[in-house]
Parts: structure tokens; C-alpha cells; sequence
């Protein structure tokens, strides 16, 4: 990634993330009307103890000096979650380890037999597994079934966020798609922040906001997450309601694999309708 779009995203950020605080979040009093939603930035830079003048070229983009303590300041002022903190320091410190000169999606990442038993022994249990730009290596029967046969789409064009946004099949599953996609690009963007040197990612992003505008709208939203847990509804075009707990877990080793594994949630229907559906 090229200095300036490093610096851009950390300036759109931390924008992002001062839209969303109040001065009462954040113990100070309301004061005059405001003409914008948040905080002023002067208010950050009180928080964080710095120079207004500092957290304004900051925050514009400019290509300053910063050092973990202030980073560790601005991430209490803005209330910055853990992962949120690892992303501030990706981009602020261009921590980011870049492109692995290795990794292309036109050949396929082998699953280790280990992790193909695991997909396996998930038999009622949709999981997916994808790779650090979010591409499918690996899903299981059950995955096939409640989404769509993944065989199908060749390996080039089976990227996770853009099915999301490009297949009817996802977009009209989830009850509420919007809470749905939101997790996968709360995922997507903690990738970004830790691969900052890899241009894939923002010609990815460029080529997703010219097409879906939805995405855009999402993404300026900079919600980052390495391992969102959440509940989902589905309303599956042959089994009716469904309703999942979506977990992801991150996978050791050098590929940088996630399983993003779905388990019916108790006391409901759902592992029985699973059953039926694979049963067809």
C-alpha cells in the first residue's frame, strides 16, 4: 500500500470513530450546538493529552511521527476496542507485515487433512473456511446446503465478501443482511489494518464501492473485529426459519485460515430442518 492510501484509511478511521462518541460517553459536558454528529477533534486531543494542532494533522493524514503511548492514549479517548487499538497501530506505525510475494488466489491453498476431518465432524454445522482476503478454500455438506454448492463458482471468483453482496442467495438467506455482512467486513477490515502493504486489498475495496454502493456505506463505518460472535435468522428457501450462532475462529499457520463455523442454536428447530435438508 502506497503512504498516502496507508494514511487516508488511518485518517478516515479515526474520523469514523470520533462520528460515533458524544461528549457525555466520554465524561464531558454537551456545550454549545453542534453542526456536526461527535466529538470535535479538540476534545479528542484533550482526551488524549496531545496538542489539537498534533491530532488534526493526525487525523488529516499527514505523515507525522506518533509513538505508542499517544497511540495508546488517542484508543481510551475514542474508547477503541482491542482490535480497534491493533488497527489504529497497523496503520499509524505501518505495522502491517504486507504482501506475501507467495500468495495468489489462482492456486489452491491445501487444506490439511486435520482440518478437513474437523469440517467433516461439523456435519450439522455450516462452516466455511477462507483465507486472509477473505477468498472460500474449504466449506463443508452442510455449508453447500444452507448457502450454495461453492463447487460451482470457479476458485477466482469465490471471494466471501463479494458473494455476499453479488448472490441473491446470501442476500435474500439472512433476515437481516445488513447485520449479517457487517461481521465479515468487520473481519475484512482487521485483514487490511494487518496487511497494510498488500495494494490487493484497496484495489479490492475501490472495485467493491464502484459496484455496490451498499458497500461503501458499510465500509466508511470501520467497524473492525478479528472474531465477531453474533446470531443470525435465515429464512432458507426450502427449510424455512433457521436460526445459527456464528462463530469464528482463527486457524494457526502460515496462510492465515479462519473457520467461520454456524451452530444451530438450541431450542429451536433448526439442527432438525438441517438434517431434513441434507437428507434431500
Amino acid at each position: 500500500m502506497k503512504p498516502e492510501t496507508r494514511l487516508e484509511a488511518l485518517s478516515e478511521f479515526l474520523k469514523a470513530k470520533r462520528s460515533k462518541l458524544n461528549p457525555q460517553m466520554v465524561g464531558l459536558p454537551m456545550g454549545t450546538r453542534r453542526r456536526t454528529p461527535g466529538l470535535r477533534r479538540e476534545e479528542v486531543a484533550q482526551l488524549a493529552g496531545v496538542s489539537t494542532t498534533w491530532y488534526t494533522w493526525l487525523e488529516q493524514g499527514r505523515d507525522i511521527k506518533v509513538s505508542t503511548s499517544v497511540l495508546d492514549a488517542i484508543s481510551d479517548a475514542l474508547k477503541l476496542s482491542n482490535d480497534e487499538k491493533k488497527y489504529l497501530y497497523a496503520l499509524a506505525l505501518e505495522e502491517g507485515s504486507g504482501a506475501n510475494p507467495a500468495f495468489s488466489n489462482t492456486e489452491e491453498i491445501i487444506i490439511s487433512p486435520s482440518l478437513k476431518r474437523i469440517l467433516q465432524e461439523l456435519r450439522y454445522c455450516p462452516t466455511i473456511i477462507t483465507d486472509r482476503r477473505c477468498f472460500i478454500v474449504g466449506w463443508n455438506q452442510a455449508a453447500a446446503n444452507v448457502f450454495l454448492d461453492f463447487e460451482l463458482i470457479p476458485m477466482e471468483q469465490r471471494n466471501l465478501i463479494q458473494l455476499l453482496f453479488s448472490r441473491k442467495e446470501f442476500r435474500s438467506l439472512a433476515v437481516n443482511w445488513a447485520h449479517f455482512v457487517k461481521g465479515f467486513i468487520a473481519i475484512f477490515r482487521t485483514y487490511y489494518g494487518q496487511y497494510v502493504a498488500d495494494q490487493w486489498y484497496n484495489q479490492f475495496i475501490q472495485e467493491m464501492e464502484q459496484v455496490y454502493p451498499e458497500f461503501h456505506q458499510l465500509w466508511n463505518e470501520s467497524e473492525v473485529s478479528s472474531a465477531p460472535e453474533i446470531q443470525i435468522e435465515f429464512r432458507h428457501a426450502k427449510a424455512g426459519k433457521m436460526i445459527f450462532n456464528l462463530t469464528s475462529l482463527q486457524v494457526q499457520g502460515i496462510n492465515d485460515l479462519r473457520c467461520s463455523v454456524y451452530t444451530p442454536v438450541e431450542n429451536t428447530e433448526t439442527e432438525i430442518k438441517l438434517k431434513r435438508l441434507m437428507e434431500h
